[in-house]
């Protein structure tokens, strides 16, 4: 990014509320009211761009094989490189640190941010004990958690009699298969905390919610597993993106 940038170039994207001809000048030497930090003090976050709000993830500029630049401007190239904002925080550090200006520490930074509001958004949900009425109120608890994951987890959910979430366990990850998620390290744990019921749950990187035949298959068996365990499986999600399939709902569990 060059200094010949206009103000009028630099109103047509994201950073629109940024200053123009700053970026590779310290935050700290900018005008006050353009800074992120104080903008957000004065007026709230929602007045930040989205290269802002990286910025104050990153926490400070850096130098590069071209000179300074501005934590702004690393926000830019990130957001430039990778699209969006949403897309960003589906990165792992790894593919962050080709960014050039972001090592390994503002990577953990974004990171580790990137998950905080994944747990927020889960945890605001379970606030106050869930009643599961419906395939969504698993989903809106444990998608925000799973969505964005590139590999396979299966995770179990444990009721009580009043169908309220007592608690989850991770049986596998890295895949779906007879061999990783078997009856026993289903059940076990549910046993150990009393469950009168359970719920299972996968998610699919790929993004497709359909289930697969593996996926019926797998289902099926820990359905009558379940009823010989006395302990009842009420449904098995696939969360793919924001989306999600119930097979109960799908007629493959009665």
């Amino acid at each position: 990014m060059s200094d010949s940038i206009s103000a009028e170039d630099d109103a047509s994207d994201d950073a629109s509320s940024e200053p123009a001809l700053l970026y590779h000048v310290p935050i700290h030497e900018w005008d006050p009211s353009d800074q992120p930090r104080e903008k957000l003090l004065k007026h709230g976050p929602t007045v930040l761009s989205d290269a802002e709000v990286l910025a104050l993830l990153l926490g400070s500029g850096t130098r590069t094989s071209d000179g300074a630049i501005s934590a702004v401007e690393l926000g830019r190239a990130l957001l430039q490189t990778y699209g969006s904002l949403h897309a960003v925080a589906q990165r792992k550090p790894k593919e962050l640190t080709r960014t050039d200006g972001i090592g390994p520490a503002k990577a953990a930074k974004l990171t580790a941010a990137f998950e905080a509001g994944r747990r927020v958004e889960s945890q605001r949900q379970q606030d106050e004990r869930v009643q599961v009425t419906c395939p969504g109120d698993v989903a809106d608890v444990y998608g925000p958690l799973m969505r964005d994951l590139d590999n396979e987890v299966f995770r179990v959910v444990h009721l009580n009699t009043a169908n309220v979430i007592m608690g989850d366990y991770t049986v596998s990850e890295g895949g779906l298969s007879s061999s990783v998620v078997e009856p026993r390290g289903v059940f076990e744990q549910a046993i150990l905390d009393d469950a009168a019921a359970v719920i299972c749950l996968h998610n699919h990187p790929s993004g497709n919610p359909e289930p697969s035949r593996e996926d019926i298959r797998i289902t099926r068996q820990l359905v009558e597993a379940g009823e010989t365990m006395g302990i009842p499986v009420h449904d098995h999600l696939i969360i793919a993106g924001t989306a999600h399939t119930s097979l109960a709902e799908r007629g493959v569990i009665d």
